[in-house]
């Protein structure tokens, strides 16, 4: 049995309150305050999926084949130990395959990376941590969790996002599931209880950074996200800030930001230039029903990406990453909007039907430092239309199709059709 289950079968152990006899006169010493923490009516469980098929006409890849795709399985589990203390975590299956971890031995003459296939199908500890309400201006998170950046980690939820998949110029570009360790202080501001609109609602990040290793020309620093490792290297730890104008649950426009070099979390001490990661985003959401209607901006730098390219194209084969050149600067704009048509027939319709449109225009080679050639695929423009039935809130079918055209004159084209649910 692989190593995350036994964890999550320890951690729901734990949870049901079993306590081993050797311990029983230890918790019988305890103030009154401390004992049976444990109580079902603080426990609770959500739980969402996404279930997809894909058809593909890519002029790149002719032979292409169709593709379904159980994406994703995740389960949360929240524990509220006072009405001020909170706990949650987040447990994901991916793709309902196999997957694996890499080790660095640094005893062996040159540094092996070995694979070791133990996490049994992609399991994924996505978040555990504790959050503290001090004030409603003033909150603290701390362990690993979500780091919003983006609109997709707001809209993650199947009903929330029009697609089968989750913002192709954001899940190109930046680590879609961007889950990092550390501190998080969030607050509202302008709100006495937290939850009257309008209200400025902002966070702040201290959190483990990117590996530069995985850098590469498709995918910018979205292989950098550091997973491949049983731990994570903390050498240069990343900060971020973002910041919304809530004007309603559904309404709200704000930014995000985030620095972080990530040359220090290399596995090996092979490239010791700064490399500073600069990212800057601007994102609006307005909902007012029957449309949606979202708008996001993104830029981002690095700094020394010619000698990182350099140093990169020396990485072991082991180490599982694409060594291509990476881009001195990347940017991309997304804008979608939707309306539920069964609106227009009766008030009394308790089930939506959405069409939607959607454009994507983004680049991971925008600009190339040196010698660094700046290859016109990696410029995409893609429109997408379609539609999602909500046969119920938590339930929904979709179905779109995709025309993507590369700054090299290739076409891609994909239809997609889903089943998503979240409870």
């Amino acid at each position: 049995m692989n190593r995350i289950t036994n964890i999550c079968m320890l951690f729901f152990f734990v949870i049901g309150g079993q306590r081993a006899n050797s311990q029983q006169s230890m918790h019988n010493q305890l103030p009154d305050t401390f004992r049976n923490p444990i109580s079902l009516k603080q426990l609770r469980f959500n739980a969402e999926g996404v279930v997809n098929y894909y058809a593909f006409d890519w002029q790149t890849l002719p032979d292409q084949r169709n593709a379904i795709d159980p994406e994703r399985l995740n389960l949360y589990l929240l524990y509220d130990f006072t009405p001020t203390i909170s706990f949650k975590a987040e447990i994901e299956w991916e793709h309902g395959g196999t997957g694996s971890s890499l080790s660095f031995d640094p005893l062996e003459e040159f540094g092996e990376f070995e694979q070791e296939l133990e996490k049994g199908g992609a399991v994924l500890l996505e978040q555990m941590n504790v959050f503290f309400k001090i004030h409603p201006a003033f909150q603290i998170r701390v362990g690993k969790m979500k780091m919003y950046m983006g609109l997709a980690s707001r809209l993650d939820e199947p009903s929330e996002y029009f697609t089968t998949y989750r913002s192709e110029m954001e899940n190109t570009l930046l680590p879609l599931d961007w889950y990092e360790t550390g501190i998080e202080i969030s607050g509202k501001l302008g709100s006495k209880d937290g939850t009257a609109f309008p209200f400025w609602d902002y966070k702040m990040y201290l959190v483990s950074g990117l590996d530069n290793t995985g850098f590469s020309s498709r995918n910018w620093i979205r292989p950098g996200y550091q997973g491949r490792f049983e731990t994570l290297q903390a050498e240069q730890l990343a900060v971020a800030l973002r910041l919304d104008y809530m004007i309603s649950v559904h309404q709200s426009i704000g930014f995000g930001l985030y620095a972080n070099n990530p040359t220090g979390n290399r596995p090996k001490n092979d490239f010791t230039l700064a490399s500073w990661v600069g990212l800057g985003e601007l994102h609006v959401q307005w909902d007012p029903y029957p449309f949606k209607c979202r708008l996001m901006g993104l830029y981002g730098q690095i700094q020394n990406s010619e000698a990182l390219s350099s140093a990169n194209r020396n990485l072991s084969n082991n180490l599982n990453v694409k060594r291509t050149p990476v881009a001195k600067s990347a940017a991309g704009a997304s804008f979608e909007l939707g309306y539920d048509v069964f609106h227009l027939l009766s008030n009394k319709v308790k089930t939506f039907l959405y069409v939607f449109g959607r454009a994507d225009w983004y680049d991971s080679m925008l600009e190339t430092e040196g010698n660094i050639f700046n290859n016109p695929r990696y410029e995409r423009r893609v429109f997408t239309t379609g539609l999602n039935y909500l046969i119920h809130p938590g339930i929904v079918i979709k179905s779109h199709m995709a025309w993507r055209k590369l700054g090299s004159g290739e076409k891609e084209n994909t239809f997609g059709l889903g089943l998503g649910f979240n409870f």
